[in-house]
């Protein structure tokens, strides 16, 4: 494969996943940390670490909306829950492999 074809299909992937993230709403980022560790704020920080590599100004909000689909705070309003414990709990246990 060419190198081309390889950096078109990365981003195509990039792409779907971004949108299969912005269909699955109901999906908290603590979950993803816990699951994954990695979330949508950590896609923005790469998304934003690219742009920076390649002299691009882009600030975390504007990394955040590529990602989210709309500004974090009005996807924070609309679909953030509060953590539970339980999520806190896990959280704390896999912090240390994030």
């Amino acid at each position: 494969m060419d190198e081309q074809t390889r950096v078109e299909l990365e981003a195509a992937v990039f792409r779907r996943l971004v949108e299969h993230l912005r269909g699955r709403s109901d999906v908290q980022n603590i979950d993803m940390m816990n699951l994954a560790g990695f979330c949508r704020n950590c896609l923005s920080n790469w998304y934003q670490d690219a742009a920076v590599e390649k002299g691009l100004d882009l600030d975390k909000a504007g990394a955040r909306e590529i990602v989210y689909g709309m500004p974090y705070d009005d996807w924070k309003t609309k679909y953030q829950a509060e953590a539970t414990a339980d999520q806190k709990a896990a959280f704390e246990k896999t912090k240390p492999q994030h």
